[in-house]
């Protein structure tokens, strides 16, 4: 299969380089890379992007307000195309590689990979998210996010934020620049999100996303996605969120107690 990373990041001393700035990054685990698809490639994509109005799942709460879909044939077969490129034993050793986490893979389904769009206003609140694939029963450890914006100006926002385990403080942004790569760990504490962005009416922020998988081995423990609010939001907001998130994940462990599935059990929460 062709190879549709900038070859820049493929020599061994490049990924021991990666390795080493992923490793120490604070306040979790990441790191972005610029050109990080072949030009064409990201050319294409974003020629190609699909629609807002087109992407079939619509995340809109108190805390998020943005839309995906992972059903990529409807689209540009380059969709497709760097989707099996992602999902292929070369890229597998890759991002194991730069990361440090062996044996990781990825999925075909809606937790595996596909692309995130927001428009005017979108967001999605400080979060960690859920540490499983539940039909795979996969322990989820890596997100990789492909951003495809060009001419994205600084005033937009949309940062990608890296926030301390309490939620205090931004520590770290990678912004949604075209074809910049984020590649995060997600853990407990891996708290992220991006704030409300200010973008003309013709524009939007998109991503192609694809999330990495280790076994589920037998000391694994389950954990649901939970937002938090920032320091800046209001009581109201705080309180609400609060609530709802705790609610959230304890129906899930009930449900998950007596053998009955959640119909939002493969919440993911995306970037």
């Amino acid at each position: 299969m062709k190879n549709l990373i900038n070859p820049a990041y493929l020599s061994e001393e490049k990924k021991k380089e990666i390795r080493d700035t992923f490793t120490n990054a604070q306040p979790c685990k990441h790191i972005a890379l610029p050109d990080f698809l072949l030009n064409e490639v990201a050319n294409t994509l974003y020629e190609n992007f699909p629609k807002l109005d087109t992407l079939n799942v619509k995340r809109k709460s108190i805390n998020e307000n943005k839309s995906e879909e992972y059903h990529l044939d409807r689209y540009h077969p380059q969709f497709n195309e760097l989707r099996d490129f992602l999902n292929s034993p070369e890229m597998y050793k890759w991002i194991s590689d730069v990361t440090g986490i062996e044996g990781l893979s990825s999925t075909y389904d809606s937790l595996g990979s596909g692309v995130h769009q927001g428009g005017p206003g979108s967001f999605v609140d400080v979060h960690v998210d859920i540490n499983m694939n539940p039909a795979a029963k996969l322990h989820r450890r890596i997100n990789l996010l492909i951003y495809l914006n060009k001419h994205w100006k600084d005033e937009y926002g949309g940062a990608l934020e890296f926030w301390d385990k309490d939620v205090k403080n931004c520590i770290s942004k990678v912004m949604p620049y075209f074809n910049q790569a984020a590649i995060m760990v997600t853990d407990e504490t891996s708290y992220h999100g991006y704030a409300k962005i200010n973008i003309p009416d013709n524009e939007s922020r998109k991503s192609f996303y694809c999330y990495y998988y280790t076994p589920a081995g037998k000391d694994f423990v389950y954990r649901d996605s939970r937002f938090k609010s920032r320091p800046d939001e209001s009581m109201t907001k705080t309180a609400i969120t609060e609530v709802k998130e705790t609610l959230k994940i304890n129906i899930k462990k009930f449900l998950k107690m007596i053998g009955v599935k959640s119909l939002d059990f493969q919440d993911k929460n995306k970037k």
